[in-house]
């Protein structure tokens, strides 16, 4: 049985890739409570309504389990926006088929998903940034990169940073502005071909 206190520091990636490995659901017992407030929210967004909101909260976190187990999944959250968003609009159109959906709320609908349309491109295209991005930190110095990494990816402070690489505060810094600079220019020199 594993101990969610023990593992609540684990990014969601590591925690995606545990289950990967292992198959064992309870790493996505562990995810999963992250996100009950997202999920709840979109749900309520799109269904208005407190117990449809609950009831879809649970068969989405269902469905992610099914789904889980069938492919692997990089961006977590923006995953389980997408199937939140999918199930609910799933639900409006069958609510749409037993009554009467006012013509005015399924063009909103409509657009929105349109608009989502984009941002999936957008979403594709700034996760084709960030792997250039990942690529690219081999490039930098070890304690550019480390500090990179940790700031940028891993949401630590500098003084976390600092007490991790036992480094002083201004080295940190430094590093870190370096680091993005000098990501930029290889960014830029890669595009450039």
């Amino acid at each position: 049985m594993l101990h969610p206190d023990k593992y609540k520091n684990y990014s969601d990636q590591e925690l995606l890739n545990e289950f990967h490995y292992s198959k064992n659901n309870e790493w996505l017992g562990i995810l999963f409570p992250r996100y009950t407030l997202l999920i709840y929210g979109v749900c309520m967004k799109y269904l208005k309504n407190e117990q449809n909101a609950k009831d879809g909260t649970q068969q989405i976190f269902i469905k992610c389990i099914d789904e889980l187990h069938k492919y692997q999944v990089t961006y977590f959250k923006s995953w389980v926006y997408m199937i939140t968003k999918n199930y609910c609009l799933m639900q409006l159109r069958n609510a749409g088929q037993k009554n009467t959906v006012e013509l005015e709320q399924v063009s909103y609908f409509l657009k929105e998903e349109a608009e989502e349309e984009n941002s999936i491109e957008k979403l594709k295209e700034k996760n084709l940034t960030i792997e250039h991005m990942l690529n690219s930190l081999e490039f930098l110095n070890e304690e550019q990169r480390q500090c990179v990494t940790l700031f940028y990816l891993e949401k630590k402070s500098y003084q976390e940073i600092a007490d991790l690489l036992h480094l002083n505060y201004m080295q940190v810094k430094s590093a870190i502005q370096n680091g993005k600079r000098n990501l930029k220019l290889i960014l830029e020199k890669n595009n450039a071909k």
